[in-house]
């Protein structure tokens, strides 16, 4: 038995480094019905369950969880629990949306998973290991949860798969990118591709005719110039290991450092692999964590490495600001978003410091008293200082529901016309929700 258009679900799948985000949203509109995550804390099985939603008090409890996997039953049976989705049969969900770290140049658009996409995302797991592994795990699960159901790859380097040539080639042996495919890729471009349209918004301007500077900064960090609606500069890589310092990664480096740890301490390529993706940034000047949270709270209690791995932090960030600004020829605002940027006030005032020449003046009370979506800068201040929270599940929604949209007559035709007349209602980028 069909089920009906108005209660179709499009699900959500975010499968990061340290946890599992999930959304569940109204086929037919993207109307945001609940949100939630599986956050790990260290190496625990314990993982910390959130859950929120339309006549929801916020849900939160510990529960084991030991994988991804293990995170989208966590997710699967909250969502069932509270009334958002029905027991049983799969029919109820449209599509599951996925976002996925590397795509590599294969990918530049969103496509439906299959074998060959699995194989794919797997293939470039060395590249992003973190990241593709952990939504490898979440579609393997999604599809013993869901039997049947359509699931979309939504790439995090899509976004910038068409920055000039520029900014994506290496001043290596050219032979590397055009024999190798060494090359920059860039990453977050969901939320990136978000922020920009969100401020174009709040500006009330076009933004086609913006000249942006988007700080995402969470676990993972990195900055993007956006030109008039197109992406020309940001500062991950070939991999998510480049560019700002992060939670556990240190961003960019002096290659020659790893030559010499390499000859002079004898570390090999796994080890050099773990140092690099698990025990740098963040965690590696403080000795404290890779949590943004727990390195201020040491900070503000006196200890040195903290307060150093804040500073180094701030550095960073507001030289690939000022960078991304000389880049465009000056700036229209610049954007502070995820879990670092939306959250420390301290880190935007350390941030913009100094900043005054590009003309970006911080307005001290909104900074501390603001929260998103809003705009952080004084009145008279030329440049905008924007707080958005980034919503890529949102974006991933609807590149799901677009997907469909677009190609129901291979998902079967009039056998799935209840799901067309509900997905191709408008699939066009809708405002904030």
């Amino acid at each position: 038995m069909e089920v009906g258009w108005c209660l179709l679900r499009s699900l959500v799948v975010n499968a990061g480094s340290s946890s599992l985000k999930f959304a569940l949203f109204a086929a037919d509109s993207c109307e945001l019905l609940a949100r939630g995550n599986v956050e790990w804390m260290g190496d625990s099985d314990q993982a910390q369950l959130r859950l929120s939603g339309q006549s929801l008090a916020d849900v939160k409890r510990s529960v084991l969880a030991r994988s991804h996997a293990e995170g989208v039953t966590v997710a699967r049976q909250a969502l069932v629990e509270h009334s958002f989705l029905q027991a049983g049969p799969a029919s109820q969900i449209a599509v599951v949306g996925h976002r996925v770290v590397h795509g590599g140049t294969l990918f530049q658009s969103s496509v439906r998973v299959d074998e060959r996409v699995r194989t794919a995302i797997a293939e470039l797991a060395t590249l992003a290991p973190l990241h593709n592994p952990p939504a490898l795990a979440a579609i393997e699960a999604i599809e013993s949860a869901f039997p049947g159901v359509t699931q979309v790859a939504v790439f995090d380097t899509a976004y910038f798969s068409n920055l000039p040539p520029s900014a994506v080639v290496y001043p290596l042996p050219y032979e590397w990118f055009s024999e190798w495919g060494i090359r920059r890729f860039g990453f977050h471009g969901i939320s990136h591709a978000y922020c920009a349209q969100r401020a174009a918004e709040l500006l009330h301007r076009d933004l086609s005719e913006l000249r942006l500077v988007i700080c995402h900064l969470g676990n993972g960090c990195s900055v993007s110039a956006i030109c008039h609606g197109q992406p020309i500069a940001t500062t991950m890589g070939f991999t998510p290991l480049d560019g700002l310092m992060m939670g556990s990664r240190p961003g960019s480096i002096d290659p020659g450092i790893l030559l010499d740890v390499q000859r002079q301490h004898g570390l090999s390529i796994e080890q050099l692999d773990h140092a690099l993706n698990h025990e740098s940034g963040l965690l590696g000047v403080s000795g404290v964590s890779s949590d943004f949270r727990a390195v201020e709270a040491a900070a503000r209690q006196g200890n040195e490495r903290a307060q150093l791995a804040l500073s180094i932090y701030a550095d960073r960030v507001r030289s690939a600001i000022g960078a991304a600004a000389v880049t465009l020829g000056g700036v229209d605002a610049i954007v502070f978003t995820a879990g670092v940027g939306q959250n420390s006030a301290s880190l935007r005032t350390a941030a913009v410091k100094g900043l005054d020449c590009l003309g970006l003046q911080l307005d001290g009370v909104r900074n501390e008293t603001s929260d998103p979506d809003c705009d952080l800068a004084l009145t008279e201040s030329p440049g905008r200082i924007l707080l958005i929270e980034t919503r890529e599940e949102l974006m991933i929604a609807r590149e799901a529901r677009q997907w469909v949209a677009q190609h129901w007559a291979f998902l079967g035709g009039n056998k799935c016309s209840h799901i067309h007349q509900v997905l191709s209602l408008d699939s066009s980028p809708r405002s904030h929700t």
